[in-house]
């Protein structure tokens, strides 16, 4: 079945000397694997490298036959043209960790418009802002809404949340849990919106104490998940 869908390039991974697995969220069918053959070869083709660099926004003309194998691409144009994202050195190490994030969490073949919307609207409004020292935290945060895993904020007034039990306790428990500063900012992020992030000031310890809270609360919810590659990278950028 040909489809045309807006698409968010996850990862891509080389294949022989040619060729580009590629892994992408798809507005229309949700995750896809597509193999591209020869475009790492092709200079007048339809399908350019440059389109599938991690987070792209495309739109693809595309063969879904929808039996668990590679999907094909036949057309691929750039739908939204980042200014920034990929040039700035802080965006590009948060976009190579928020890719690897979002290719870890979402495993669903199938359409999901309001996950796609927010990651859309998320990585525009990252493209065009520069004070995003707090936005993968708020970004990651906001995003177990769409997987099903948001925090239960019932008792939120509690000493303690459980990464395990994703709610907020009075009382210690033998599960990892969040604390004193690292609780503090992580129910400030809970309750406040996108566009005032940068208001909030945060030591860049408590920062990186926070994010490494948080893949593991993504780790305890979602199966299969793998901790991230270039968490590293970004917390060296970060500091």
């Amino acid at each position: 079945m040909q489809v045309t869908t807006k698409a968010i390039v996850l990862s891509s991974l080389k294949y022989g000397d040619t060729s580009l697995i590629v892994k992408a969220f798809t507005a229309s069918d949700g995750l896809k694997s597509y193999l591209l053959k020869g475009v790492l070869a092709s200079k007048k083709g339809k399908l350019k490298t440059a389109y599938f660099q991690p987070l792209m926004q495309l739109e693809i003309v595309a063969n879904h036959k929808n039996k668990g194998t590679l999907e094909n691409i036949r057309e691929a144009k750039v739908y939204y043209h980042y200014q920034t994202l990929h040039s700035q050195i802080a965006k590009n190490a948060m976009t190579l960790f928020l890719a690897e994030m979002l290719s870890n969490s979402i495993h669903e073949e199938e359409c999901n418009e309001e996950l796609y919307s927010y990651i859309e609207a998320m990585l525009q409004w990252l493209d065009n802002n520069n004070e995003i020292a707090n936005f993968h935290l708020y970004f990651l945060i906001q995003l177990t809404r769409y997987l099903g895993i948001y925090p239960d904020t019932t008792n939120n007034n509690a000493l303690y949340f459980d990464l395990l039990e994703a709610e907020f306790i009075s009382t210690p428990s033998l599960n990892p849990m969040l604390q004193n500063k690292n609780l503090i900012n992580f129910k400030t992020l809970l309750g406040i919106k996108f566009d005032v992030i940068h208001t909030i000031k945060m030591h860049k310890k408590s920062r990186q104490e926070l994010l490494k809270s948080l893949v593991l609360y993504y780790e305890l919810h979602l199966q299969g998940f793998r901790k991230p590659k270039s968490l590293a990278i970004l917390n060296e950028v970060f500091s």
